[in-house]
C-alpha cells in the first residue's frame, strides 16, 4: 500500500532568527511525527507556498511589514482549497481582546506567544499534524470506496448487459426454434401436395379432370414454394445490404393497377370487395421490388381478411410524398404486437397450426425494401377485430414520359433448336419434355464437356446452361463455346439457383445473354428465348438495313 505523503507545517515570520529558531524547533520533531517543515519570510511569499501546498498547520507572525498576519490570513482563508488550513497567531506581546477577536475573525485556530514554550508549541501542532494524517487518510479511504463504488457499478452494469444479451440470445433461440419449425410445416404442407398429386397421376383409372386438377396443384404448390424460398433470400440480402435497385422512373397507380389485374386474373381477389383510388404519382425506383412490395402488403391483408371483406387501397401525393394504403376489414392487430410487426418473424400467432400460414417474414422485407428506396412504412390498428391499414411513403419525382419499345414476336415457323446442359436428371429430363411440348427440338447433355461436344456437333441456336455443372462449371462451358469459332454464336441463357446481382454480373461476364434463377417457370423461360430469337433475327436483319 503507497505511504501517506506527509504533512506540511509552514512557519511565516519576518524576523530571521526568529525563523530559525522556530523551525529548528520544529525540525526536531519532524522524523518522529512524520511531517515537513516549510519556511517564509514574508505574507507574499507564504501565499506563494500555499498555492502549490496543502499544510496541516500555519504557524503565522502577526506583526510583519508590509502584509501583516492579519491580512495574510484572510488572503488564505478566501481561496476555497486553503479556506480551512487551520492557523496559529504568534506575537510577542500579550494581545487584548480586541486582537484576539479580530485573529479569530480572520481565521485563527490558537494564539502562541513569544518566547516560545517548546513544550506547548509542540503539544499544539502534534494536534493538527494528527488531525492533518487522519483526513489524509479518511480522504484515501473515500477515494478507494469511490473507486470500488465505481468498480461495482461498472460490474453491475456489465452484469446487467450480459443478462439482458442472454435474454435476448435466448428470445432469439426461441424465435429461430420457431421459425425452423414454422419452415418446416410451410415446405411440408406444398411439399405433401405436390407429392399426392404426382402419385394421384400414375393411378389407374384416374379420370382426365383428376389428372388436370394434379397438374394444377403441382404448379400452385411449386410456385408456392419458389416464393418461400425467395422470401428467405430476399430477406437475407436486403439485411446484408446485398440487394441492388435498378431505378427507372415509374407511376406508382400504374403499378398498383397492374398488380391488381394479375390477382383478379389468377381469382385471389375473388372473395374480397377491393375498392381502389389511385392517383397518378411517380417514383425513382426499382419495378420489380415495389411490386414485391405492394404484393407482400396486399397478400398481408388478403391472409387476415375473412372471405367477404373488403380492401381499400389508395394512392396520393402529398408535397414531395407519393402515399400508397391499404386498409381492411380484417382481424385486426393486437396492441403489444402493431409496434412489432415489421420485425423479423413476428406473427400475429405462433401456433403451428395457424390457418394464415406463413413465415413472418413478408413484413420485414417490405420494411427494408421500402428503406432502400428512401421511404418509409408504418402500421396502425384500433385493435384486435377492428381492422389494419398500411401506409406506404416514397419521395415523389417529375413525371418522365418515356418512348414506347416495340416488341419483335418471334417467328413461330421456325422455332430455334436448343441444347440443354443440366447435370439433374429429372430437372433435365422435365424441361427437355416440356420445351418439346412448346415445338422446340432439343438435345441435352448431364455435364459441360459433353455439353461442348454437342454443342459443336449439333450447333444449337439456343443453349441452356446450368452453372453447377460436374467437371467444368457453367461459367466454362460460356467461356469456351464465346471462343470457339464454331460455337460463339450461339445464344446462352444460364441457369442458376443463385440470384444476387454479382450472380448476373459473373453469368454476364463469363458470356451469357441472359440469367434465369431457379425454379424457372416455363412462361418465363418461353419469354427468355423469344427475346433470344428476336435479338439474333435483329443482328441478321442489321446488315440489310444498312
Amino acid at each position: 500500500m503507497p505511504k501517506l505523503e506527509k504533512p506540511k507545517i509552514l512557519v511565516v515570520n519576518d524576523d530571521a532568527n526568529s525563523l530559525f529558531a522556530l523551525t529548528s524547533l520544529l525540525a526536531q520533531w519532524a522524523e518522529q511525527d512524520s511531517y515537513e517543515v516549510i519556511a517564509a519570510r514574508s505574507g507574499e511569499e507564504a501565499l506563494r507556498h500555499v498555492l502549490m501546498n496543502d499544510f496541516a498547520v500555519i504557524l503565522l507572525d502577526v506583526n510583519m511589514p508590509g502584509m501583516d498576519g492579519f491580512e495574510t490570513a484572510e488572503a488564505i482563508h478566501q481561496r476555497a482549497r486553503s479556506a480551512n488550513i487551520p492557523i496559529i497567531f504568534i506575537t510577542a506581546f500579550v494581545a487584548d481582546e480586541l486582537d484576539r477577536l479580530k485573529a479569530y475573525q480572520k481565521g485563527a485556530a490558537d494564539f502562541l506567544f513569544t518566547p516560545v514554550i517548546p513544550q506547548v508549541l509542540y503539544a499544539k501542532i502534534s494536534v493538527f499534524v494528527a488531525l492533518a494524517m487522519k483526513n489524509e487518510e479518511l480522504k484515501k479511504q473515500a477515494r478507494q470506496l469511490s473507486q470500488r463504488t465505481t468498480d461495482l457499478i461498472s460490474s453491475n452494469k456489465r452484469l446487467m448487459q450480459e443478462i439482458e444479451e442472454r435474454k435476448v440470445a435466448e428470445r432469439q433461440n426461441h424465435a429461430k426454434d420457431e421459425f425452423l419449425a414454422m419452415l418446416g410445416h410451410e415446405l411440408r404442407n406444398p411439399l405433401s401436395a405436390i407429392s399426392s398429386a404426382a402419385s394421384l397421376i400414375g393411378l389407374p383409372g384416374v379420370s382426365q379432370d383428376g389428372v388436370a386438377r394434379a397438374k394444377q396443384i403441382i404448379q400452385r404448390q411449386s410456385h408456392h414454394l419458389g416464393r418461400i424460398v425467395d422470401d428467405l433470400l430476399d430477406l437475407s440480402r436486403a439485411m446484408s445490404g446485398k440487394i441492388l435497385l435498378n431505378r427507372v422512373p415509374l407511376d406508382m397507380a400504374a403499378l398498383v393497377s397492374n398488380c391488381l389485374d394479375t390477382y383478379k386474373t389468377t381469382g385471389r381477389t375473388a372473395d374480397f370487395t377491393i375498392s381502389t383510388e389511385l392517383e397518378p404519382g411517380w417514383v425513382s425506383g426499382d419495378v420489380t421490388r415495389l411490386e414485391q412490395i405492394f404484393s407482400n402488403l396486399l397478400d398481408n391483408a388478403l391472409k387476415y381478411t375473412p372471405p367477404g371483406g373488403a380492401i381499400d387501397i389508395f394512392v396520393e401525393v402529398e408535397d414531395e410524398e407519393v402515399i400508397l394504403s391499404l386498409h381492411d376489414t380484417g382481424v385486426g392487430i393486437a396492441p403489444e404486437l402493431l409496434p412489432n410487426v415489421f420485425d423479423v418473424f413476428v406473427q400475429g400467432t405462433s401456433t403451428i397450426d395457424r390457418a394464415q400460414g406463413g413465415l413472418g417474414i413478408g413484413l420485414a422485407l417490405v420494411r427494408r425494401l421500402v428503406e432502400l428506396h428512401g421511404g418509409s412504412v408504418q402500421a396502425h390498428s384500433a385493435g384486435a377485430g377492428e381492422g389494419s391499414t398500411f401506409t406506404l411513403r416514397l419521395p415523389r419525382t417529375e413525371r418522365v414520359t418515356e418512348p414506347r419499345q416495340e416488341t419483335m414476336e418471334p417467328n413461330q415457323q421456325s422455332k430455334p433448336n436448343v441444347l440443354l446442359i443440366e447435370d439433374n436428371e429429372d430437372g433435365r429430363e422435365m424441361m427437355a419434355m416440356m420445351l418439346s411440348c412448346y415445338g422446340y427440338e432439343v438435345r441435352n447433355a448431364p455435364d459441360g464437356l459433353r455439353g461442348l461436344e454437342l454443342a459443336t456437333s449439333y450447333r444449337p441456336d439456343i443453349a441452356l446452361v446450368d452453372i453447377g455443372l460436374p467437371g467444368i462449371d457453367g461459367y466454362e462451358v460460356a467461356r469456351r463455346m464465346r471462343t470457339n469459332p464454331d460455337t460463339h454464336h450461339i445464344k446462352l441463357i444460364a441457369l442458376t439457383g443463385y440470384g444476387l446481382a454479382e450472380d448476373q454480373r459473373r453469368v454476364l461476364e463469363a458470356g451469357f445473354d441472359l440469367h434465369l434463377v431457379k425454379p424457372v417457370d416455363i412462361d418465363n423461360l418461353m419469354k427468355a428465348i423469344a427475346s433470344c430469337t428476336a435479338g439474333a433475327a435483329a443482328q441478321l436483319e442489321a446488315p440489310v438495313r444498312g
